[in-house]
């Protein structure tokens, strides 16, 4: 059977890396970055049929104390983490293990990928994920004065 490598040659999907995520029959937690924005997605794989359990990105913390004039910056570090915490925080009742899914994202440790798994995870989620790979809590927090802020808002809702 010859596979439509169009996705492929557009960059959006790399077949293999899919196939071996469907066959582990884990939920997925997905990561994308667009020129704006992180989006994070908790999706269920039914017959290589992706359906979307939970949904976050960081276009969502405007609602809950980032400032407006800082919306250039949420594609940062302190953005992943905190959308990972509302995300985990709508997650709340899944008692599955949670796998990551970076698609063409590349593996880089301390990224903002990693960022917004770490917030997944500090929000109760069982997620797995090798703790090299995440970026320090330093690094996260300290960039942002309303960083702490924005985080009590998550928590309180």
């Amino acid at each position: 059977m010859k596979l439509n490598k169009r996705r492929r040659l557009e960059s959006k999907t790399n077949y293999k890396k899919r196939l071996m995520l469907l066959k582990g029959n884990y939920l997925r937690l997905v990561v994308r970055k667009t020129n704006k924005y992180i989006t994070l997605q908790i999706v269920e794989s039914e017959d290589a049929k992706d359906r979307i359990l939970y949904a976050a990105d960081t276009k969502k913390l405007l609602k809950y104390g980032w400032p407006e004039n800082k919306t250039g910056s949420l594609k940062s570090l302190s953005a992943a983490y905190l959308a990972g915490l509302l995300l985990g925080k709508k997650a709340k009742e899944i008692k599955q293990t949670i796998i990551l899914d970076s698609g063409l994202i590349p593996n880089t440790t301390g990224s903002r990928v990693y960022a917004a798994v770490r917030g997944v995870s500090d929000s109760g989620v069982d997620i797995r994920y090798d703790e090299k790979a995440m970026p320090k809590k330093e690094r996260i927090e300290n960039k942002y004065e309303f960083f702490e802020k924005v985080k009590k808002n998550i928590e309180i809702k």
